[in-house]
């Protein structure tokens, strides 16, 4: 690995110089929000307690442009990658300042997703792990319809997230940070060094961003993020011969994953509209659990920490070589899985299983006072 780094330090000065340019021009950004009115007041369905500017995806852009420009090769593939994270960013930007109805919203982050599969960035095969003939290769219509819905879903799934201080920016920086060495590691330094720039621009934004927030990444931030990540999952990681490729995404981008589907499963299972806000998110149900927002935050950091061990160490734990299982490398990777699994328990047993448990309290309760008043 430390070969891969001295081959391309691009990846750790585009890190330093995305942090920099994110941390240095942010509350900038900020106090032009707040002049042309770009805020977030406070309301029921907030959890901002005073107004906060937005538009903070500005320099998350501006923080992944500028390092993407000096530190890659700027081919068919990057062009089509720039573009289409400025097209997010605007897309985005727009709804934050004027506001979009939910299909133009759709339309542009359609729009953006069919650039980087028309500049050739777009899932050709999938690659599955401990399968006799892993490969499976797709048709050039299929690779694009699935990049589009695969990029489009990522950018709603990320903006979803984005609803508690800090949450998103963090997720996301781990999730860029972890890419970044995966994909080194499979010989993709662009997708290396653009993962690396995405991490730093993440936790450049999460000084500014972290509770107490000063300034949210607004709608221009998150689909910036959403977009990010998921091209680099088909640039550096789907595009591949690894056979284990498949599942370094869905591990790393779980959270936003199964927080999108429990809320979808939810508002369809009541019958409500699928982009109406509530608060039925995960960020939500640890506040309502009793979780600061703080404490809260820095839970679903470890949760997406355990789940970039586990990624890892399907990468870099040799349990499995020239077709062999080996015992003790068997056991360290499985039982860095099991630590991501039981974190996992932990959170659902924390959103779920203690909400039966409150509900019945409450039905007693209710009981208890129903035989007094008899």
């Amino acid at each position: 690995m430390l070969d891969e780094l001295r081959d391309t330090p691009e990846v750790v000065w585009g890190f330093a110089l995305a942090l920099g340019i994110v941390l240095l021009l942010t509350p900038a950004i900020g106090q032009m929000a707040r002049r042309i009115g770009a805020i977030d007041a406070p309301e029921p369905r907030r959890l901002n307690e005073l107004p906060v500017p937005r538009l903070g995806g500005l320099a998350l852009f501006l923080g992944i442009l500028v390092p993407a420009l000096a530190f890659l090769a700027i081919n068919r593939e990057v062009r089509g990658l720039l573009l289409g994270a400025a097209i997010a960013t605007t897309v985005g930007a727009i709804d934050d300042f004027r506001g979009l109805a939910w299909w133009q919203k759709l339309a542009g982050q359609v729009t953006a997703a069919a650039v980087p599969a028309a500049f050739g960035i777009y899932i050709d095969r999938f690659t599955f792990p401990l399968l006799t003939d892993p490969y499976l290769e797709l048709p050039t219509w299929l690779g694009v319809g699935a990049t589009i819905v695969w990029v489009v879903a990522l950018m709603n799934m990320v903006n979803f997230l984005d609803g508690m201080d800090g949450l998103a920016a963090g997720v996301c920086g781990i999730a860029g940070f972890t890419f970044a060495v995966i994909a080194l590691s499979l010989g993709k330094p662009t997708a290396a060094v653009f993962s690396a720039i995405v991490a730093g621009a993440c936790f450049g934004f999460l000084r500014h961003n972290f509770f107490p927030a000063r300034i949210f990444m607004g709608d221009s931030g998150a689909l910036l993020l959403g977009y990010a990540l998921a091209t680099i999952a088909i640039q550096g990681l789907l595009k591949t011969a690894s056979t284990v490729v498949l599942f370094f995404p869905l591990v790393m981008l779980a959270i936003p994953i199964l927080d999108t589907t429990f809320v979808l499963a939810r508002r369809i299972k009541h019958g409500e509209k699928l982009y109406a806000a509530d608060q039925a998110h995960l960020h939500f149900r640890f506040l309502r659990r009793g979780f600061s927002q703080r404490r809260a935050a820095l839970t679903m950091y470890a949760w997406c920490v355990t789940l970039a061990g586990a990624a890892l160490a399907t990468r870099f734990v040799p349990f499995r070589e020239g077709g062999e299982w080996h015992l003790w490398p068997t056991l360290l990777a499985g039982a860095i899985g099991l630590v991501a699994v039981a974190f996992s328990v932990y959170v659902v047993y924390i959103l779920e299983l203690v909400k039966l448990a409150s509900r019945r309290g409450r039905r007693r309760e209710e009981g208890e006072r129903e035989r007094r008043t008899a």
